[in-house]
């Protein structure tokens, strides 16, 4: 569908949170994502447990009438909120209940009903920090051994490595990159990791010379390098295929994807490679 030229229509959204917000504004932005020509207007209230902090909280949603989302655990201040957005005449979504309900019946038990329970300090917690100290160490092949990885990300100069390293790290993977260069295509010692999954990276000729010319630019330098050479471009995405190719590397094209698309792909590939080898 052609996008239209119309002004963008705007909107409030109000995200209410007990807790930091953090998945109020997730579920939101990826909703909204889904509509073109859309533009929202984001007001946040996080830690709100006191009558006196849902005060503010309402009359803020009377000034700027819109669309209200909220994760609250105290029933009191979920009355409150929705009596009030009845009155006013907005839509209040509560965007865990649906999914808490269908858990506790599955699970034949009720919820803990404790506020910010999703952000506890657990080991999750730790495990994703370590995982973000392991991405940021390992980067572009930085940090020696690599065994210790789950995941080892191979590419050329702008195939989004790093970023999707870090938002591995996210997700409580240790993943680690290593840049493919001419006349160093092949990381040394690479083919002998057992421990983790190597995963190649690559992206079409045109997309990586458009990201390296942009790079140059934003560094106030416009000269006509080997880096954004139209042919030296090719040959480098062709020796890395053939280099995931002759060793069996799984690969994904980021020509299209975003970092989030991609970690996801990769996290599949992890999950199906747990699952072989149970």
């Amino acid at each position: 569908m052609p996008k239209s030229n119309s002004t963008p229509r705007s909107f409030h959204v109000h995200l209410v949170s007990d807790s930091t917000g953090e998945t109020l504004g997730e579920v939101m932005r990826a909703s909204v994502a889904q509509f073109e020509d859309v533009e929202m207007i984001e007001h946040l209230y996080a830690l709100v447990r006191s009558p006196r902090q849902l005060d503010r909280v309402l009359q803020e949603i009377e000034r700027a009438p819109g669309v209200v989302m909220y994760t609250i655990v105290s029933s009191d201040m979920r009355r409150r909120l929705e009596d009030h957005c009845q009155k006013v005449g907005v839509p209040a979504i509560a965007i865990l209940d649906p999914i808490i309900a269908t858990l506790s019946g599955y699970l034949a038990m009720p919820p803990s009903s404790r506020a910010g329970a999703q952000h506890d300090l657990d080991a999750q917690y730790y495990e994703r920090i370590e995982a973000l100290n392991y991405a940021i160490m390992h980067d572009d092949g930085q940090g020696g051994d690599l065994e210790g990885a789950d995941v080892v990300l191979l590419g050329v100069s702008r195939t989004s490595k790093t970023p999707t390293c870090i938002y591995l790290a996210h997700r409580g993977v240790k993943a680690a990159n290593i840049p493919l260069v001419r006349g160093a295509m092949e990381p040394v010692g690479i083919e002998k990791l057992n421990k983790p999954l190597v995963v190649g990276l690559t992206a079409s000729p045109e997309r990586i010379v458009q990201i390296r010319r942009n790079r140059l630019l934003s560094l106030n330098e416009d000269r006509d390098t080997e880096y954004v050479d139209d042919t030296t471009v090719k040959d480098e995405i062709i020796t890395a295929k053939r280099l995931y190719a002759r060793h069996g590397w799984p690969t994904i094209d980021v020509t299209r994807r975003s970092v989030e698309e991609t970690a996801a792909k990769i996290l599949n590939l992890v999950n199906e490679r747990k699952a072989k080898l149970k």
